[in-house]
Formats: structure tokens, sequence, C-alpha cells
């Protein structure tokens, strides 16, 4: 898609997006129905139509259209769609994707950046606080109606019962026909086909010749008139959706696999009614009902195959309950999700979802995340924690204030980011697009001129011309080429949603594939972000001692560092002190008195101010220092009694990241403002290949510049406002998702765990996907280059190669169901973890 920016302009967007349900897309081809008649109509600025999502892209003028109207057009296509494609039991389908702004949240309009179309998608207790998601305005009324609320939207007619979550999320079909519906009416109809084709081959000269069937045909008719009555099921319930799909695409103004079908059962048959009309001869009425029984068999199976490729969406979609408990006049009351305001009240008992984005108010408990951020260990709650909508409360009871409803939640969030990731196209399949919609005319050129060479050229009979043609417009269906990348993208970002990996598009997805540098910032990123204690050197005194008395006077301060040293105490199960004539000394460090000791704590002049002799301790303290760690003294009775060593630690799995990604043979940097003596440490423990130290943040960008040039693909990972500029200017820019609202929105991947073993997870799915497009790619226009001139009967003269048509049928059909399953296969991609050994992966 192109660069498609939300600008504010006077309080209101210029560009919006939609992700519209689009059910009953029953062959690849027929996107081409919907991009074409909603890409003419007045304020659509682009679409993308994902016909095995069954949903579309829509990027609209909310100034010009509404989503009622595109609603409207969809119909008007011959499809159902009830609105967004969203949660309906947590959204309405047919609320506006960006609602007028009003004055209290004006502030979170913002500039798009890197093409992105969709919300910053970000758990709430990773957000600044009071922070509303860019592109969301903040509820503060009833985010999801009832359905008789649902009906009263312009342009919607009359009432409808909203669908269930699985419908919503485009597994309808006509009618709002969940996906096993379409399933079971696809088996349906090729089971009646099969049933009436039989006898149709019995009575044929294919029976009688080949089968030597002698069979007498009832009721003293023809054999023609016989085969025309039992054809009549198989042309009027098993073959209308092609004639009525034929139908839809030419008044669209396009042709797709519908026309091609049409036209090849329509002939055949056709011609055969004309003949046994006209006194009888040879018909085709068993190569018209069993080449649509095969076409339907092999749809059905591929149908069956691509129900699978959204199988994370429906998880996602699963995961926020219908109901929640909501505490009103100091009673709980059971209500729908939908009807949850900003401001409730909820009570979540023990083994409940929690229904919404919110803070606790009262209670401690034990949350599992692992559904939403893809954290497996669960995440301790307690008053003023932030929780997320969909997530697991584990043991306690928690009271916890709404903050988030409907499309503002974080899950809302991410399944519509997966959505505009999965409807994407790569710079691939906009190729394969146009080249099926050639195809299709191709296909109808072809035929005609196999009809023609074979009649006029060759001097064949009609009948064998005509088979002939047939077949040609049979095999060269382009169902495949519509199927071989968005099955594909579909399972790759499915999997990375499930790792809490989120891709934007496709092209991100593609990009992940070829990059050969990733450059990494260290604060926040390969480390924690915050000090903690790696030294712990001792005189005289033994470090447990050392540790309680210093943790004593620390508990007393409010700096950072003396923060870390507590916690390592706390961790350590060390007995808390208490610290009496506490004296904090700017600059220098503190000191007090503990269990009749007086300890000084700081810098190495506070101890001389206390005429403190620090002996063969300020070696060490040198050592330290000269390690990048920041080294902080300490004096036991005017003595110097120990060296406490504090350093912005590594996350636990940087360093099996690092090796990750070198086992991927891709280079890693870390960008850092720190000095090069901390860089160096960290680098030289993570094994990382180039440390680039003291780089101002305003020069973050110009160093991805530089490491670009040769033409070299960098990724950036990075977690602050600072790291923006970097990340827009990388190929492929990966935030984490404990970073800033500005990273968030400029990045093209989400890691919604922080952690970094993700940065190889993304690339390995990357080339997983980007592995299975080409094969699929490469098959469908193998396929079709192959099979046409055997279509056609080009080696029949010399080798006698004939394809009947219903045999093409089969390998047409064939071919869908191969790229569907070859796409699935993707699902058993072995990824990254924590557990995997130096040097090689699991």
């Amino acid at each position: 898609m192109e660069d498609h920016r939300d600008v504010q302009d006077g309080g209101g967007k210029e560009r919006s997006t939609a992700v519209l349900d689009v059910s009953g897309l029953q062959w690849a081809s027929e996107q081409n129905v919907v991009e074409a008649r909603l890409g003419r109509r007045l304020g659509v600025l682009a679409v993308e139509v994902n016909p095995v999502a069954q949903t579309a892209t829509v990027v609209f003028d909310p100034a010009r259209t509404s989503l009622a109207e595109l609603r409207a057009w969809v119909i008007e296509c011959g499809y159902h769609c009830a609105g967004q494609s969203v949660p309906s039991h947590i959204c309405d389908p047919m609320d506006e994707p960006d609602p007028p702004v009003t004055g209290h949240d004006e502030h979170h309009g913002a500039v798009r950046e890197r093409g992105q179309v969709g919300p910053a998608v970000l758990p709430e207790h990773h957000r600044p606080s009071g922070e509303t998601p860019i592109g969301h305005a903040a509820h503060d009324v009833r985010a999801g109606p009832t359905a008789m609320d649902h009906a009263q939207h312009p342009g919607q007619g009359e009432a409808e019962a909203l669908p269930s979550p699985h419908e919503m999320m485009g597994h309808g079909g006509h009618n709002g026909m969940s996906m096993a519906a379409m399933v079971a009416d696809m088996r349906n109809r090729f089971l009646v086909a099969l049933v009436f084709s039989i006898p149709i081959v019995a009575w044929s000269p294919i029976g009688t010749e080949v089968l030597g069937l002698d069979l007498p045909v009832p009721f003293g008719l023809r054999q023609d008139v016989w085969a025309l009555l039992l054809s009549l099921p198989v042309i009027l319930y098993s073959c209308w959706i092609f004639f009525d799909g034929a139908v839809r695409a030419l008044r669209a103004g396009t042709l797709d696999m519908m026309v091609l079908v049409a036209v090849a059962v329509g002939a055949g048959w056709l011609y055969s009614v004309i003949v046994t009309f006209t006194g009888g001869g040879e018909v085709f009425y068993e190569a018209a009902t069993v080449l649509a029984a095969f076409v339907l068999l092999g749809h059905w199976f591929e149908m069956r195959a691509r129900g699978g490729a959204n199988d994370a969406i429906r998880t996602l979609l699963d995961l926020a309950p219908p109901k929640a408990v909501v505490i009103r006049d100091g009673e709980p009351v059971e209500v729908p999700t939908a009807e949850i305001i900003v401001g409730d009240l909820l009570l979540v008992r023990p083994g409940a979802k929690i229904a919404v984005d919110g803070v606790v108010e009262d209670g401690d408990s034990e949350v599992d995340e692992s559904m939403v951020t893809g954290e497996s260990l669960p995440v301790h709650k307690q008053p003023a924690s932030a929780v997320i909508g969909a997530t697991i409360n584990r043991n306690g009871t928690l009271r916890v204030r709404a903050t988030k409803v409907g499309a503002d939640t974080a899950l809302a969030q991410i399944v519509k980011l997966v959505q505009q990731a999965q409807n994407s196209k790569a710079p691939g399949q906009r190729l394969a697009d146009r080249a099926a919609f050639w195809l299709v005319f191709v296909a109808l050129i072809g035929g005609g001129l196999t009809f023609a060479a074979w009649l006029l050229l060759a001097d064949a009979p009609f009948g064998v011309a005509i088979l002939f043609a047939i077949t040609v417009v049979v095999i060269t269906c382009p169902d495949a080429l519509g199927l071989a990348t968005p099955t594909a993208i579909m399972v790759g970002t499915g999997l990375g949603a499930k790792r809490g990996v989120l891709f934007k598009n496709a092209i991100a997805l593609e990009t992940s594939a070829r990059l050969q540098v990733v450059v990494m910032d260290k604060t926040g990123t390969l480390t924690k972000g915050e000090p903690e204690v790696t030294d712990v050197i001792t005189e005289g005194i033994a470090a447990d001692e050392l540790l309680r008395l210093v943790a004593a006077v620390e508990r007393e301060s409010e700096h950072p560092l003396a923060e870390a040293i507590v916690r390592h105490a706390d961790t350590c199960g060390l007995e808390a002190m208490r610290a009496g004539r506490f004296e904090n000394v700017p600059g220098h460090g503190a000191v007090a008195d503990v269990a009749g000791h007086r300890v000084v704590v700081g810098n190495r002049r506070l101890l001389e101010r206390e005429g403190v002799d620090v002996g063969t301790l300020g070696a060490r303290r040198d050592e330290v220092a000269a390690g990048g760690r920041t080294a902080v003294m300490v004096a036991v009775d005017d003595a110097a009694a120990g060296v406490i060593g504090i350093a912005d630690a590594p996350r636990q799995t940087s360093a099996a990241a690092v090796a990750a990604l070198h086992d991927l043979g891709v280079e890693v940097v870390m960008l850092t403002g720190d000095n090069a003596a901390t860089a160096q440490r960290i680098a030289q423990r993570l094994g990382i290949d180039t440390v680039i130290a003291e780089v101002l943040p305003g020069d973050k960008a110009a160093k991805i510049t530089e490491l670009q040039a040769g033409g070299r693909r960098v990724a950036m990972v990075g977690d602050g406002v600072n790291d923006a500029p970097a990340l827009a200017q990388a190929d492929l820019g990966i935030a984490i998702g404990a970073g800033t609202d500005v990273a968030i929105e400029t990045a093209d991947v989400v890691l919604m765990r922080s952690d970094p073993l993700d940065v190889p997870t993304a690339l390995c799915i990357g080339r997983g996907t980007l592995r299975k497009m080409r094969q699929n790619l490469g098959w469908a226009i193998g396929y079709n280059t192959i099979a046409l001139p055997i279509a056609a009967g080009v080696f029949a003269p010399a080798f006698g190669l004939v394809l009947r048509p219903e045999i093409a049928a089969l390998s047409m059909s064939g071919s869908s169901v191969i790229v569907a399953v070859n796409a699935l296969a993707l699902k058993r991609l072995r990824l990254p973890s924590a557990t995997e050994t130096a040097g090689g992966r699991t």
C-alpha cells in the first residue's frame, strides 16, 4: 500500500482506515470484484482485499464517505458485510474507525511514519499514565452497543443480529454464513454434482465405450434427453455460485475465476442442450457436470486448508470474555462486555478473565498475560498496576477500574494491526494479482483461439474443438496465483502474533527476511534499563554483613543506585535493618549509623572527606570503574570495607538473541550514547560484533545511514523517543514493546514482550514466510506455463497427450490445494528459544 498518512486538519482526519468484513469470497480471484467496485467510489483512496481472511482494508476520506456507505457498497458487490471486522462482543462493527476529535483528546493526533496504516499497539501497562493510543479517541461513552442499538446506524437498514465473533472476523459467507457453513455448503454442492455426474457418465459414451456398460435408458427417453434431466440439479444448484459470481465480476468490470468456470461449464452444457433440442447428436453433459464436480471438490479441500490460516485471529478474538462482573450501587452485576464504560469498577475473581484494560484499585494477584503479550510468566498485580483486557486473573480477587473499552483496548488494537498486516500485499503479490487478472483474459482469448485452430486449421469435429477450448479455459484459472502469498502472509503474521511479534504490513515481513545488519540500542533493549549490582568486593568483613549495613543506609535514599543495592539485598534474603542519624551528601553519597556502626556509602571523595584511607580497595575500585560499572565505596567505622559495582545489566535473553542472529548470518551492532567502556563491557559479555558508543541522540539516524552504505539492509531495534529517527531511517524499524508511543508509531515491527530474543524470531518468521511465498508463486506460475500448451492440445498430434476438461479441473483445483497446504506448513517453523545452546538452535 502506498504511504497513507493520517493527517490532522482542523480536528479531523484526511484518511481513515477500516478493516471491513467481506464474507462470501469463494475464490481468491473474487477480490478483484470488491477492489474494482470500491476503488472507483468517491472518497475511497485504497483497497486491499484478503480472500483468505474474508476481509478488506479500506483507506478512505471520512469527509467524503463513511463506514455505512462502504458497507453498502460491499453488499452491492453481492457479499455480506456487517461493518468493520472487529470482536463484536466488545466493539460495535458500525463504529467509525476515527470518530470526530473532541477537545479533550486533540493532543492524540499525530502524523504516522513510514506509511503505517493503523494504530500503535501497546498494552496499557507499557504506556505513560493517562495516554491514549494514537489514532483512537478516548471513550467516555459505551463503546459497544447492543444489536438493537446497532440497527440505529444510518444506512444500515433493518436491524440484524450481530454475528458470532468468528463470523465478525471474516469467516462468514453469503448472508453471514460462517466459514464452517461455507465449507459445508461447498461440500453439499460437490456431493450433488457427484451424485448426478455418476449416472450421467454411466449413460454417456464413456460409460458404454470405455467402461463397457450397456444400461437401458429409463422411461424410454433418448440418452441425451436423460442426461439433460440429470444435469439440471448440477447446473441449477451446484454450479449456481459460478454463474452468480461471473455476473458480479462482469458488473464490476473485472474478470476472475468465476468467469472462467462459468464459461467452461456453461459452454459445454449449452452446446449440449442445443444439440439435444435440434434432434440429437454428440453431447458433453458428462464433461460439464464432472468438470463442475472436480472444481467443487478441489475448492472444498482448499477452503478447509486455508481456513487454518486464520487460527491466530480466531484465537485472539476468543480471548475477550463476552460478559464481565461490574460493581454498580455497591452490588456485583453481570453485564455484556460491550456495555462496560470507562470508569466502571470491575470485580475480577480468581480464574476469571479481565474484560477490558484498566487499573487495579484493590487486591493482589498474579495475572497471566501470555495470550496478549506472549510473556510466559505471570505478572504480579497490586493497587495502581495496569492490566490488559482478555488476560487471566490467576489467584487473588481484583477490583479494576476500566480505562480503555471497545476499540481502544489493547486486544482490539492488536487484532486490527494483525488484520491490516494480513491484508497488506507484498510487491510480489501485487504483480501476481495483476497477472491473475490478465491470466483470465488470456484464458478466454486462448480458449477462443484453441477452438478456432482445431476447427479451422486441424479440421477437427466441432465437439473436439470445443472440448480443447473448455480445457484451456479451465486449466488456466488463476486461483492458485491469487492464493500464493496471502495464505503465507496470514500464517506468518499469525505465527508472529502468537509470540508477541507484530508485523505492521507485508513489506515489513518481507524486509525482515533480507536483513544483513541488526543495530540494537543498549539501554532498555539489550539491557534492562535499570541499575543492578554486579560486584560485591569486601575487605575485613563478610559480604552479607556489608550488604546488610549498606542496604540499611540506602533505604533512606531515593537515588536509583541506592534502590539497586536495596533490591539486591532483598533478593539475597538479608534481614532489613534501620539506620539512624542519616545524612545525605549531594553528589557524593550518604552517611548513617546502623547497629552501632558508622557507615559511609558513596564515592572516593566522600570517603576522603570523612578521613577514610581507601588503601588497596582504591585499586579495586579503579578496576570496577574501568569495566564500565559505577563503583560505590563503603567504609565501616572509619575503615574502608568494600566496593560495590553497579551497572545496567543485560536482559536474560540478550546473549541468546545475539547468538541466534549470528546463526542467521546477521551482523549485530550495538548503538548507544553511553561511554565506550560501558558499551564494550556489555558487548563482550553478549558477543556483539561492533560497538558504536558515545553517539548523540540526533546522530543515531546518521549512523544507520553509514551502515546502509553499499546497499546493506539494516534493521534498528530501539525503545525510546531518541530512537525514532533511527527507526524511521532503517530498512526495518523494530520497537521494543515497553518503549514510547513515538517509537511504536515509527517502527514496522513491535515486540510486545520487550524480549531481544524476539528479534531473531521476527527474522526467522520473515525468512520462512518469504520462502513459502516464493515456492507458491513458483508453483502457480510454473503450473500454468506447463499446463496451458498441454490443455490446448499442442502435444496431441505428436505424442497423443490430451487432457479432458474434467481432468484439467481436478489438476487446477489440486494446484490451489497444494499452495494452501504449503503455506500452512509454515506453522511448523522452528523459532529461537531461550533454552537453545550456543552455536545451534533447536
